[in-house]
């Protein structure tokens, strides 16, 4: 690969890069690629969502990223210390990235959002509103439902943790959970259907679409009356 490469021209970080990914090939983190100036494994997220044909996003704390407004990303941007410059890079990656639920062969999407997730002080009221009216009105696409699981229900796979899961039109479904400043991806086929077989038990103790939606409406108009 470096011989070819370098009779190619490619030299410098480029070179470097497809080395690297050359090297690890055999390895099963296939799907984390680089791109311009994006960490690999959001690189690899987002090249996910692109080609995905649906997903399901289980989220306990904060509002699944593609369901996110502008103003509700650049406070958990902020939140963890980003320097601005990079706060609003970050903003602009984050709702960009949602046009994989609005364009015109959308994928199809299911958010599992913890109750708790709609309360957690992250932004000042005002934009907690207007995430929560966002989430109404995505609610309302044909390719969009949401249901909130509530707190407190006893145990359930969902407490281990955030994921996403990932459906592909000619190709097997992968799992991409993030941590703090990293994340991973699973692909092999038995440890993908422990996930699918987590969502499905996630779905049965969590609200149903419409008593989601009038949960969150709610909790709007409580949080609005207090403005």
């Amino acid at each position: 690969m470096a011989s070819l490469l370098t009779l190619l021209g490619i030299k410098g970080e480029e070179k470097q890069r497809l080395i690297d990914l050359a090297r690890h090939a055999a390895e099963p983190n296939w799907l984390v690629v680089g791109m311009p100036g994006i960490p690999q494994q959001l690189a690899g997220a987002i090249e996910s969502e692109r080609h995905a044909s649906s997903l399901v996003e289980w989220s306990r704390d904060i509002v699944p990223g593609l369901l996110q407004t502008a103003d509700y990303a650049r406070a958990l941007a902020t939140a963890v210390g980003l320097p601005e410059p990079e706060v609003d890079a970050r903003v602009l990656l984050r709702v960009g990235r949602s046009e994989v639920i609005t364009r015109r062969d959308p994928v199809e999407l299911l958010a599992l959002i913890s109750e708790d997730a709609l309360h957690e002080k992250i932004c000042v009221p005002e934009v907690m509103l207007d995430q929560l009216r966002h989430l109404l009105c995505m609610a309302e696409r044909p390719n969009v439902t949401i249901q909130v699981v509530p707190p407190r229900v006893g145990w359930h796979p969902g407490l281990l943790g955030p994921f996403v899961l990932y459906s592909f039109p000619d190709a097997q479904p992968v799992v991409h959970f993030e941590h703090y400043s990293s994340g991973a991806f699973v692909i092999d086929e038995d440890d993908v259907h422990a996930y699918q077989d987590a969502v499905e038990v996630i779905r049965g103790i969590a609200r149903n679409p419409d008593d989601s939606a009038k949960l969150i409406a709610t909790i709007a108009k409580d949080l609005e009356q207090k403005l």
